[in-house]
């Protein structure tokens, strides 16, 4: 099985998640930035990572989309289960899932390259970081509006996600499931930022404890001690 990803892509982290929770065995191949198309329309139309190579001769030879990618897992290797057999369960954890996927992550990606290009550039001034935040900004439209959306946003995500975290260790049910991996992999990139490690401290210790539960490195920011800091 490989994993075709850009490493610092939030959405192949959910992926990386749910393979180590799993414990399936995986190769990866990180593609650049670009370039990549060229390897992965012919397989799957697409030109988004995360893609995944099954490498068996009874799955397709490549999945694409992070949610097709988490059906085919739970479907495939059901064992351990990231859903509950039950529907009213696995209804909710799925539209938590598609929530993060579509709004959250997408919030979290503009606040994240927001940041980068200003307060945050220290973190890697090379001429070619640089470069891909200009790309990434120019890409999906990031401007100072849209990112102001997308801080109100996130803003609401993570006021209903410290409601529930009150509540109870997972968003669904007494166990991980594919809401908590979406929530811990679509939300590490906020580590980066002061503002959040400050004001939601609650969120990073759930992320750590997911990453370690699915024995994944934890994300920048929160790799060097697996604890929270003061930032």
């Amino acid at each position: 099985m490989q994993l075709l990803q850009f490493s610092t892509s939030h959405y192949c982290r959910k992926i990386r998640l749910a393979l180590g929770y799993k414990r399936l065995d995986y190769d990866v191949d990180n593609l650049t930035p670009g370039a990549h198309t060229l390897k992965l329309k012919p397989l799957t139309g697409l030109t988004t990572v995360p893609t995944l190579l099954p490498q068996h001769p009874d799955a397709p030879e490549a999945i694409g989309d992070s949610t097709q990618i988490l059906k085919f897992l739970e479907i495939r290797y059901p064992d351990p289960p990231l859903t509950f057999g039950d529907e009213a369960l696995d209804r909710q954890a799925w539209m938590l899932e598609d929530w993060f996927d579509e709004s959250i992550g997408t919030a979290t990606r503009f606040v994240y390259y927001d940041f980068r290009a200003g307060e945050g550039k220290s973190i890697n001034s090379s001429w070619f970081s640089q470069l891909l935040v200009r790309v990434v900004r120019f890409q999906y439209s990031i401007t100072p509006a849209a990112v102001e959306l997308a801080r109100d946003r996130l803003n609401l995500a993570l006021s209903y996600l410290e409601s529930r975290s009150k509540e109870r260790p997972y968003l669904v049910g007494d166990r991980l499931s594919v809401a908590d991996l979406a929530a811990a992999g679509l939300l590490s990139p906020l580590a980066l930022i002061p503002h959040y490690r400050r004001n939601y401290p609650w969120l990073f210790e759930r992320l750590v404890a997911v990453h370690q539960q699915c024995d994944e490195p934890l994300p920048p920011g929160l790799e060097e001690t697996g604890s929270i800091e003061k930032a």
